[in-house]
């Protein structure tokens, strides 16, 4: 029983020496102000991965800075971004649209902000430079493959049912990085005309990527509170949501080594 409690002891002790560090972080692109959320655990040593979060149509939210800790949890240091710039998130559906119009027709501008926040990251003393991603959802999958062509210094980019268009595709030779995209097999937002235009622009660009489709899903798939009505066209889909997180998971070891 003694060398049980102690076992326990030094177990509990272990666990109270790691500790997530949240910090609320502000940065810049250009004039504009953004706040992001920046998170690590303290229990890590030296230098480690960084993965950037890029939030959906609504903005920053609690959805990214957990997806962010749960990163941090996973030995990564993360930042969930902010493209929209500090206070200026959507309250609603509507002034999301008129949000997303604006950055899908100005990628210039989208890529901006995304570089900002992967340079913030590049600068945190615990980041590897050499050893970064990028993640996004919805609009955020759309920000981090047009921030990989622009030729950002990523070593991958992940896109959970993101918009795969772009008004550019020769940008695509600029990519360092290797592409995941998770897929909502039934996304009627991204129509299957759109899907093969991403995988003949990636292949002809001879880029490493990966399209994983899920059987079932519709747009948002992984985001709980897009409820589970498929026939709204946005929906959770659990297992969707974990099969995706763990071929995110997957990707990672493979490019992070």
């Amino acid at each position: 029983m003694k060398l049980k409690a102690w076992l326990v002891v030094i177990l509990i002790a272990g666990i109270a020496q790691a500790e997530l560090i949240r910090k609320p972080i502000e940065y810049k692109e250009g004039k504009t102000v953004l706040a992001g959320y920046l998170v690590y655990d303290d229990a890590v040593q030296g230098k480690r991965p960084g993965v950037i979060v890029v939030h959906d149509w609504m903005g920053p939210s609690a959805f990214t800075r957990d997806r962010a800790e749960q990163l941090a949890k996973m030995g990564y240091i993360a930042l969930a971004a902010d493209i929209y710039g500090k206070g200026a998130s959507p309250k609603d559906a509507d002034g999301a649209k008129q949000l997303v119009g604006l950055y899908k027709n100005n990628r210039p501008l989208m890529r901006a902000r995304a570089r900002a926040a992967l340079d913030t990251l590049l600068k945190q003393p615990q980041t590897d430079p050499a050893r970064v991603a990028a993640i996004g959802y919805c609009f955020g999958g759309t920000a981090v493959l047009e921030l990989a062509r622009s030729g950002a210094p990523l070593a991958g980019a992940v896109t959970f049912h993101g918009g795969l268009d772009t008004p550019t595709p020769q940008d695509a030779k600029n990519i360092k990085a290797k592409i995941l995209a998770l897929h909502g097999a039934d996304d009627p937002f991204v129509m299957p005309a759109q899907v093969a235009a991403f995988e003949k622009e990636m292949t002809d660009a001879g880029v490493d990527w990966q399209l994983i489709k899920y059987s079932g899903a519709v747009h948002a798939f992984a985001v709980p509170t897009a409820g589970n009505d498929n026939s709204k066209g946005a929906a959770y889909n659990e297992r969707a949501a974990r099969r995706a997180w763990q071929a995110m998971k997957d990707f990672f070891a493979e490019i992070f080594g």
